[in-house]
């Protein structure tokens, strides 16, 4: 049976006990993450890593698979991508900061901006899909589960309406964690491009949080748990499809974003907690050179280089390497070698992510997601 994408907003009462109940847990958990990040000394540090940590579990998804090790030096040595998929990862970041600062600016989270976001992760300039052709097939099977509209004129009465039910909060009285979850489901039901549909829906998550208030940061990453439930993940998106059952879907989307935001909780405690301990070292042993933009050039780059500390303390060439050499003399900062060039590692920075951060890699049958 095919499947007829709904109009927005629903005509069936999804709202039920079990979902309220588990919306209650999840906007209990966006709030405290709110108010940790809000804690912060300067929680815009938080964008740049944590974004990367997305970027690096979002494209894991779609088996695009980078270590934490080439995630940094991408970002450090443009020309020194050690493989193509840290490449990748590092564009995916780039769109979702870029998505960041123009909901920020709107409070709008429009088709236009969609297509941005899309046109920044696959470095294209193509939008919607005009060519029919697309189908949705187990990876192990090869069997075609499911078909999205093929038409350019479907696509856009589809987005059009999507992006109406995402701005206009008058149409529509459920909770916005609620909305989240079917817009998740609409826009990867439509699968408007012809490809990076995952990635660009995973994004417009986290912005629709932002747009909607519940968090001021674009911290809360829903990939991570996905990825660890990648086979159940497909298996009720395709269930609302096959069987209109909305409420698996919705229960699962929550449940994941209240464990996601435990865990950034966690996350972001801990970068408190060290940005806490760095600063109290450096001002007993380096005082002279202490500055609140040094720590926070450590924070923002778990890998840094002289030119970020040149650029972000305006400081000379000598002064950033004297900076840096003091850092690594104090046991702060290892220092490493790409080709001729230094780059500096926050060795506890990057060992609390890469902790925090650890997926293991589930082989589970999941429909190619076209991502």
């Amino acid at each position: 049976m095919k499947y007829e994408i709904p109009t927005l907003p629903l005509a069936v009462d999804i709202e039920t006990k079990a979902v309220l109940k588990q919306t209650i847990e999840a906007n209990r958990r966006l709030a405290e993450l709110k108010g940790v990040v809000k804690s912060m000394p300067n929680a815009s540090i938080l964008i740049n890593t944590l974004a990367l940590q997305e970027a690096k579990d979002s494209s894991a998804i779609e088996s695009i698979i980078t270590t934490h090790d080439e995630l940094y030096k991408a970002e450090l040595f443009a020309n020194h991508f050690t493989s193509l998929a840290a490449k990748e990862v590092q564009t995916y970041a780039e769109a979702l900061k870029r998505g960041f600062d123009i909901v920020k600016s709107k409070n709008l989270l429009t088709n236009n901006t969609i297509i941005e976001i899309y046109r920044n992760i696959k470095l294209n300039q193509a939008g919607f899909r005009t060519t029919p052709g697309t189908m949705l097939k187990n990876e192990r099977t090869q069997e075609i589960v499911y078909q999205p509209p093929q038409t350019f004129d479907e696509i856009n009465h589809y987005m059009k309406n999507l992006e109406l039910f995402i701005n206009d909060n008058s149409i529509s009285d459920l909770d916005p964690v609620v909305k989240m979850a079917i817009i998740h489901h609409q826009f990867e039901s439509i699968h408007p491009f012809s490809d990076g549909n995952g990635r660009t829906g995973r994004i417009i998550n986290i912005l629709y949080l932002v747009q909607q208030e519940l968090l001021d940061l674009p911290v809360l990453y829903l990939s991570r748990f996905i990825i660890k439930n990648k086979g159940e993940y497909y298996r009720l998106l395709q269930g609302v499809r096959d069987n209109n059952e909305w409420e698996g879907w919705l229960l699962f989307m929550l449940k994941g974003v209240e464990r996601t935001a435990i865990e950034t909780i966690n996350v972001v405690e801990g970068i408190k907690e060290l940005i806490q301990e760095y600063k109290l070292i450096i001002r007993k042993e380096l005082v002279k050179i202490y500055s609140q933009d040094l720590l926070n050039n450590l924070f923002k780059h778990p890998y840094t280089k002289i030119e970020f500390v040149m650029q972000e303390l305006s400081v000379s060439r000598p002064t950033a390497t004297s900076h840096l050499n003091k850092l690594i003399d104090i046991g702060i900062l290892e220092k490493l070698k790409l080709g001729r060039e230094n780059f500096y590692v926050n060795t506890k920075l990057y060992d609390l992510l890469a902790n925090a951060f650890h997926i293991e890699n589930l082989a589970i049958d999941s429909i190619d997601s076209n991502g």
